[in-house]
C-alpha cells in the first residue's frame, strides 16, 4: 500500500467511524445513569432527515446539525417519558423508538429525496486540510473534532466531575442516590437528552457529510453498531474511542476491497462484515466472566420514588 493510498484509507476510516462514535457515546452516559435506550438508530434516522431538510432549505450546515441535534433529543424525550416517567418497559420503549425514527424519517424525507448539498468542508486552511500528509491530522470537519473532543470531556465528567459522579451513582444505585436527596428521575431524563443529542449529530453526519444526499434509512443500521459499542468499551469513553475505529477500519476495508476489484470474497459477505464484528465482539466479551461487572447496577430497572 502507497503512502497515498495509506492516507486516504485513513481519512475514510476517520469518517466512518464518527457518526457510529458520538451515538455509542451518547448511549454510554444514558446507560450509565441506569437507562438502556435501543432507539438509537431512530434517533440517527430523525437527526438524518432534519439535518439535510434545514440544511438544503438554508444552505447553512451547522445550523442543519443544531436542528438534528434539537429533534433527536425531543425524539429521546419521548423515550423518557414513557419510560421514566410512566415506567414503560426501556427495552420495548427502545424498540419502538426505532421504528418510530424510521417511520417518521421516510415520512419527512419523502421530498427531499434525489437533492443533494455541498459536502462541509475542512476546519482549517487549504495549505493544511489538503496537504499530501498534513491532511490527515487537518483535513477533518468540525464533526470530526468534536467527537473526539467529547471523547475527552465525557470521560473528565463521569471521572472528575460532582455531575459525573452523581450520574454514575444513580446509575449503580437509584434508590441510594434517591435517599440522599438526587433526582433520579431528573439525571435520567439529562442524560437521555444527551444521548439523543449526540445520536442526532451523528445521524445528520450521515447526510451531511458521508452521502451527501438524503435516502430511506440511510444510517444502514448502525445504530445497532453504536449500541455493541457500549457493551465493547466496558462503558468506558476512551475504549469507546478505540471500538468506533474499529469498526470504522472494518467498513473502509469493505469499500477498498471493492474498489479494488478483489472478487475472492462475495460482495454481500463484505458488507455484512461490520454486522459479523459485532457479533463476534458481543460473543467473545460474553465468554469473559467479568465482563457482566461492568455494566451499572441499575441498567434497564425502572425506579419509582418512594413517598
Amino acid at each position: 500500500m502507497n503512502d497515498y493510498l495509506l492516507i486516504s484509507f485513513i481519512m475514510t476510516v476517520v469518517g466512518a467511524s464518527t457518526p457510529i462514535l458520538l451515538a455509542a457515546l451518547g448511549e454510554l452516559v444514558v446507560e450509565k445513569s441506569g437507562v438502556l435506550n435501543l432507539g438509537v438508530e431512530g434517533m440517527m434516522l430523525v437527526g438524518a432527515v432534519t439535518g439535510f431538510a434545514v440544511t438544503s432549505i438554508t444552505g447553512m450546515p451547522l445550523v442543519g446539525i443544531l436542528v438534528a441535534a434539537i429533534t433527536a433529543t425531543l425524539a429521546a424525550l419521548i423515550f423518557a417519558y414513557l419510560t421514566l416517567t410512566l415506567t414503560a418497559n426501556q427495552v420495548a420503549t427502545g424498540l419502538a423508538l426505532t421504528i418510530f425514527g424510521i417511520g417518521l424519517s421516510s415520512l419527512l424525507g419523502e421530498g427531499f429525496v434525489g437533492f443533494t448539498i455541498d459536502v462541509m468542508g475542512p476546519v482549517f486552511p487549504a495549505g493544511l486540510a489538503e496537504h499530501p500528509v498534513l491532511r490527515v491530522v487537518f483535513g477533518h470537519n468540525v464533526v470530526v473534532y468534536f467527537s473526539i473532543a467529547m471523547i475527552g470531556a465525557v470521560a473528565w465528567f463521569l471521572k472528575k466531575s460532582r455531575a459525573g459522579l452523581i450520574l454514575r451513582a444513580v446509575g449503580e444505585s437509584d434508590s441510594s442516590a434517591h435517599s440522599i436527596g438526587y433526582s433520579v428521575i431528573g439525571v435520567r431524563y439529562a442524560a437521555v437528552a444527551f444521548g439523543g443529542a449526540m445520536a442526532g449529530i451523528g445521524g445528520s453526519y450521515y447526510s451531511l457529510v458521508l452521502t451527501p444526499m438524503w435516502a430511506e434509512q440511510l444510517t444502514a443500521g448502525r445504530g445497532w453498531i453504536a449500541l455493541a459499542l457500549v457493551v465493547f468499551s466496558a462503558w468506558r469513553p476512551w475504549r469507546l474511542l478505540l471500538g468506533a475505529y474499529f469498526f470504522g477500519v472494518v467498513m473502509t476495508l469493505e469499500l477498498y476491497t471493492k474498489a479494488a476489484g478483489i472478487t475472492l470474497i462475495a460482495p454481500e459477505l463484505l458488507a455484512a462484515m461490520p454486522y459479523i464484528a459485532t457479533i463476534a465482539v458481543l460473543a467473545l466479551i460474553s465468554l469473559r466472566k467479568s465482563a457482566g461487572a461492568q455494566a451499572p447496577a441499575c441498567l434497564g430497572q425502572p425506579f419509582k420514588p418512594s413517598t
